[in-house]
Parts: C-alpha cells; structure tokens; sequence
C-alpha cells in the first residue's frame, strides 16, 4: 500500500480503526455507483459484510478495480477528515468471526444488546451473507478541517 500523502494529525491506522462510512466505488455499465457501508480494517485491508442478493458484490466480481472514501465531518467542529483508496476488491466467504469484528465496532462489544432484528447472530447467517475484502493500492489522506462560524459552533 503506498501512502501518496497523509495530512491527517494521526496515522492510517488509527485513523481507519474509527468507526466511520465507507463510501465504496465501483462501476456498472461504464457508469460509477458508490455504496455506504460500515468496515473494518485489518492487516492493511478493508473487509464489508455483503448480502450476496445486493448488486454492489457481483459489480465487484465484473470489475474489481475498484475506489473507497472514509470521511470523518463535523460541521459543529469543523472537522473534515477523509482518506481515499484506490485498488481492488474481491467476493469473499462469510467469516463470522471477522463479522463479529465489523459489527462490534458499530453495536458494541456485547452482542446482547445488538438489535438482533436487524443484526442477528453473524454465526448464524449461511450463503446468503458474504464479505468483500478491499485491498488498497494507494491512499491519499487528508485532514481539510476548518474553523467553524460561531452561529454553527452555538449548535
């Protein structure tokens, strides 16, 4: 992974450890469709939970080449933080103990207290479920924050 420029007041690391959005891109019909959805980052890779009947898993199998924005914004603070990637992604067997991972970043450690309607027990999800593991080529990291007007600080 080649990191083009890191402007950011931490490392990549750290900074991709946040639970954030990631905003991933990819193109269908020479056109670009981007997908928000929750991440991990692990040993330099962004691994996605994927429902296998979604279309943005078998846009990765037609072109993995392809893009990912994380942004941390907060206009009460002004923060602007983001890091954009480009590489290649790949349609990946369910791991229920990487998705375990993913969702507690989100839900919390305990997985009582997840809302099992919408989150059920990733051990218990069978083909339907899959992961997209993103593997970054290159990263550009920015932090553009700003000093927000006052009548947006009183907020």
């Amino acid at each position: 992974m080649d990191v083009v420029e890191n402007t950011l007041n931490t490392d990549i690391d750290t900074f991709l450890n946040r639970p954030l959005f990631c905003f991933l891109a990819t193109i269908e019909d020479n056109l670009p469709r981007i997908s928000p959805l929750w991440f991990l980052w692990e040993d330099d890779v962004i691994w996605i939970i994927a429902d296998a009947e979604k279309t943005y898993p078998s846009r990765v199998e037609q072109n993995p080449e392809t893009a990912l924005a994380i942004v941390d914004f907060d206009w009460t603070t002004g923060t602007v933080q983001h890091a954009g990637m480009r590489g290649h992604a790949t349609v990946e067997p369910h791991d229920p103990s990487r998705a375990e991972r993913l969702l507690a970043r989100y839900l919390g450690p305990d997985k009582t207290e997840w809302d099992v309607s919408r989150f059920p027990d990733p051990c218990e999800w069978g083909d339907e479920m899959v992961m997209i593991r993103f593997d970054p080529e290159t990263v550009v990291a920015r932090d553009q924050s700003y000093v927000p007007s006052p009548s947006v600080r009183d907020q």
